[in-house]
C-alpha cells in the first residue's frame, strides 16, 4: 500500500484532561491537513515512544529480528523498541484479554478470534515494508468472515481488527502508536495502565477510544462490545475473576447475540454441554421411576442399584417399566433387559 493517502479534518483542541485520561496529544495543524499520511521526516520526528530507546535497524534484517519493536521506520531503517523488557505485568495484562472474550464468544454463540501481537505493516509503492508497529493484542468480532492475517497485519490488504488493545506499563502510546492508530483507520482502541504502570500524569485504568469521522473520541463503553465499560474491562483484565466479572461477560454476551441473532446454543461446546445435561437429567428421571416401582412391589435392590445410570436409561422407558414390574428381584430385572448381573 503506497503511503499517498491524506487527512483533511482539522484536528479538535485536546485539554490537560484529555491527556490524563488518555485522549490524543495535541497534533501540529500542517502535520494533518494536505501533506501525504505520515509521510514525511517531520512526521516521523513529531511521533514519540516514551518508554522505548531508538536503534538502527535496516531493512533487509527485519524479518529476523526476534526482539519486541514498538515502531520501524522505513526511510531512515531505524527502529524503536522497549528500554526495559517485557515483563510479567505486560504480558499478563494483555493475555487475560483472550481468556475474557473466550467466554463471551461461547455465551454469544459465535466464535471470536484473537490475534495476539501481531506485525502492523505497511508497504511502499513497490511493495517493500515501510512502516511496522506491533499491537499487543488484536480481536475480531467475525473472524469467518474476515480477511484476516496469516503474518503480518498488512494494511490496506487485511481486514482491520475490532479492537487493538495496548499495555501502557513502561510506556506511553498517546504521542505515537495512538496517532498511527487513527491515521491507518483502526476502529477501536484500548489503553489500559494496569496499577503497576500507573503515576500521576498516567493514572491506572482503560481508555477507550473510538474512531469517529476519522479521529478518535473517547468513549465511556465499547461499541464492538456492546455495554461493556471501561471500568468494567480494567477489572477483567488486572482482577482475578469473580462473580461480578461473570456476569458482566453474560451480559456483554448477550448483548452481542441479540445484536447478531445468536445464542449459547450456537456454541458447540455449550450444545453438547446442555445436551449431555439432558440426557443426564433423563437418566435420573428413569432410575427414580425403576427404584419406585420396585419398592412398590416389595423387591429389594443393592445399595448401588441400578449403577450405570447412563446405560439404565439406554434400554428405554417401556423396556425399564415392563422389567420393573414383571421382576422376581434385582437379578431377574437386568436379565430381562439382557443385561445378566454375577
Amino acid at each position: 500500500m503506497a503511503e499517498t493517502q491524506t487527512r483533511t479534518t482539522t484536528p479538535p483542541a485536546h485539554g490537560a484532561e484529555d491527556l490524563e485520561r488518555g485522549g490524543p496529544a495535541p497534533v501540529d495543524d500542517e502535520l494533518v491537513r494536505t501533506e501525504p499520511l505520515l509521510d514525511t521526516p517531520r512526521a516521523d520526528e513529531d511521533l514519540r515512544f516514551p518508554g522505548c530507546r531508538r536503534i538502527p535497524l535496516l531493512r533487509d534484517r527485519l524479518t529476523d529480528y526476534d526482539g519486541r519493536l514498538e515502531y520501524w521506520e522505513g526511510r531512515s531503517e531505524t527502529a524503536w523498541v522497549l528500554a526495559e523488557p517485557t515483563g510479567g505485568v505486560h504480558e499478563g495484562t494483555s493475555r487475560r484479554l483472550p481468556h475474557l472474550v473466550e467466554r463471551i464468544a461461547m455465551m454469544r454463540g459465535a466464535p471470536i478470534a484473537s490475534f495476539g501481537s501481531v506485525d502492523l505493516l505497511v508497504r511502499d509503492a513497490s511493495g517493500q515494508p515501510a512502516r511496522m508497529m506491533q499491537a499487543d493484542e488484536t480481536l475480531y468480532l467475525h473472524p469467518r468472515r474476515a480477511l484476516t492475517p496469516e503474518g503480518s497485519l498488512v494494511i490496506g490488504e487485511h481486514d482491520l481488527p475490532d479492537v487493538v488493545l495496548e499495555v501502557d506499563h513502561t510506556t506511553d502510546v498517546r504521542r505515537g502508536k495512538l496517532l498511527l492508530y487513527e491515521a491507518w483507520g483502526f476502529p477501536e482502541l484500548w489503553v489500559v495502565v494496569p496499577p503497576e504502570g500507573a503515576r500521576r500524569t498516567r493514572p491506572a485504568g482503560v481508555t477507550i477510544h473510538r474512531l469517529i469521522g476519522g479521529r478518535y473520541r473517547t468513549e465511556a463503553a465499547s461499541t464492538a462490545f456492546p455495554g461493556w465499560t471501561a471500568a468494567e474491562i480494567f477489572a477483567g483484565l488486572t482482577q482475578s475473576a469473580t462473580a461480578q466479572t461473570c456476569r458482566v461477560l453474560e451480559r456483554v454476551a448477550r448483548a452481542l447475540g441479540a445484536r447478531e441473532g445468536t445464542g449459547p446454543d450456537d456454541d458447540p461446546m455449550l450444545r453438547a454441554f446442555g445436551e449431555n445435561k439432558l440426557a443426564q437429567g433423563r437418566a435420573e428421571e428413569l432410575t427414580a421411576v425403576v427404584r419406585s416401582l420396585l419398592r412398590s412391589r416389595d423387591i429389594r435392590v443393592s445399595d448401588g442399584f441400578p449403577g450405570d445410570v447412563a446405560a439404565l436409561a439406554g434400554a428405554g422407558r417401556e423396556a425399564l417399566v415392563a422389567a420393573a414390574l414383571g421382576c422376581a428381584d434385582e437379578a431377574d430385572f437386568w436379565r430381562r433387559l439382557g443385561r445378566p448381573r454375577r
